[in-house]
């Protein structure tokens, strides 16, 4: 008796410890969400990351969020529709600390921090006007679809969760091998020729010796066996061997998000100056519109009453800040507040006056796409031409934001100068001068002329 009532009041420390007073069912809806019992409250490490970040990130938590103040109500939004558990807001702030135009090494972007090809996967355009992982929504509605995917194959948010992180195929390695583990505690394997069929596909999986779809065929065996690894088993490190059921990082990362979640329980977030967080997601701070294809961010901006940089605050995805030229209509988001504005003003949308270029001898597309810094396959669909070849003195329009792209200029040197200083002068690299002008050294005398060339 005496040592039930011990184990009682130190779960009942543990709870207070991690989750604070008033706040404990609060965080158990966030375990629950995910399909996590609720005694992995209790977990060490868990306890141990979420201690780790109110502690020393817990101003850093609450700027994060201000800073997304204005697209974070749409990400709840998209979440709930889709009956996405709320906690997966906070997989964004694990991925990308919510900053939309995150890069990982991996060449992930974004707040969901997509790689090229699952973008690819998910409808997500990448060119040379666009990159929307970067798109608020799209990228959102993206990620939601892959999470339902992942839920819909795994059955739990937990590990849809941990899949996002390492791949679903690693999750379904660390699953096959934790059932024959469950299983092998059981029963005898070491003779059992099966068993060791089943390690021994896993051993390959792992070398690459053979594909996934050997290791799915085990694992479509053993997931119907009555042994069911839950997050503790899948969670846990076994002493000696380098290649846990899961990464580190995917261990780690499932204990960061509900550490996350749970933050946004905690008193520091009921205090005046940040009480507005808890309240998001009653009404969206930012509106979709609709613009045509070609038009500048800066005159859309002066249109609606804010600067060119606060539009492409919300809208980092128009890479060249042109909206698609090919594209009839787009979608681009603004602030709720010039919604009225926008919609009283948008036909007073200056259309863009794009750069103009006559072709010179010895000019390619290629050269001339080069020099401005696009692709030459954009001058050729933006000039309808339906070859690569070009005439002496032809007109093309380059699809270029005037304010971005600086025209080449004409310097003639004067007395004093040197191309150190005219290269300083411009904010122009020396290296950069000497090779646009051919220079083998950097003598030069006045009367010269200089070509400076900021692209």
């Amino acid at each position: 008796m005496k040592r039930i009532l011990l184990i009682c009041i130190l779960t009942t420390s543990l709870f207070a410890t991690l989750v604070g007073s008033g706040f404990i069912q609060n965080d158990l809806k966030i375990l629950n969400e995910l399909d996590i019992d609720s005694s992995f409250i209790t977990d060490y490490k868990l306890q141990k990351y979420y201690k780790q970040f109110s502690k020393r990130h817990e101003k850093d938590y609450t700027t994060k969020l201000n800073k997304a103040e204005l697209f974070v109500p749409q990400i709840r939004h998209i979440l709930k529709t889709n009956h996405i558990p709320s906690a997966f807001l906070y997989l964004a702030m694990a991925e990308s600390n919510f900053m939309l135009d995150a890069k990982s090494k991996a060449k992930a972007m974004g707040i969901w921090q997509f790689i090229p090809q699952t973008s690819k996967n998910y409808g997500l355009k990448i060119d040379e006007y666009t990159d929307e992982r970067m798109d608020i929504i799209k990228s959102t509605k993206a990620a939601v679809k892959y999470l339902k995917e992942l839920h819909k194959m795994f059955g739990v948010w937990y590990l849809a969760a941990i899949s996002y992180n390492c791949g679903e195929g690693r999750v379904i390695e660390g699953l096959t091998r934790a059932t024959l583990d469950m299983y092998c505690k059981n029963h005898q394997c070491h003779k059992n020729s099966t068993i060791k069929q089943y390690r021994q596909i896993i051993r390959d999986y792992q070398h690459k010796r053979v594909k996934f779809k050997q290791l799915y065929k085990v694992y479509k065996v053993v997931k119907k066996w009555k042994y069911k690894p839950g997050i503790d088993e899948l969670l846990i490190v076994q002493k000696g061997l380098k290649r846990q059921y899961l990464p580190k990082e995917s261990r780690n990362y499932i204990r960061k998000i509900i550490s996350l979640a749970m933050m946004n329980n905690s008193e520091q977030l009921l205090k005046d100056e940040n009480i507005h967080l808890l309240n998001r997601g009653i009404s969206s701070p930012i509106a979709t519109v609709k613009v045509k294809g070609g038009l500048l961010l800066k005159n859309i901006a002066d249109v609606i009453g804010v600067t060119k940089q606060e539009l492409k605050s919300l809208n980092p995805h128009i890479k060249r800040n042109i909206i698609p030229p090919e594209e009839k209509e787009y979608d681009i988001y603004i602030p709720y507040s010039q919604l009225a504005r926008f919609n009283a003003n948008i036909k007073d949308i200056k259309p863009n006056i794009f750069e103009s270029y006559k072709v010179k001898k010895g000019d390619s597309l290629a050269k001339i796409a080069k020099e401005y810094g696009i692709h030459y396959k954009l001058i050729k669909k933006f000039n309808h031409l339906k070859t690569n070849i070009l005439s002496i003195n032809q007109r093309l329009i380059i699809p270029i934001d005037p304010d971005t792209y600086k025209r080449p200029k004409n310097y003639f040197v004067k007395k004093g100068d040197t191309l150190g200083k005219i290269a300083r002068t411009f904010k122009v690299p020396l290296n950069k001068i000497m090779k646009d002008n051919n220079l083998k050294t950097s003598m030069i005398h006045i009367g010269d002329k200089i070509v400076i060339k900021f692209k």
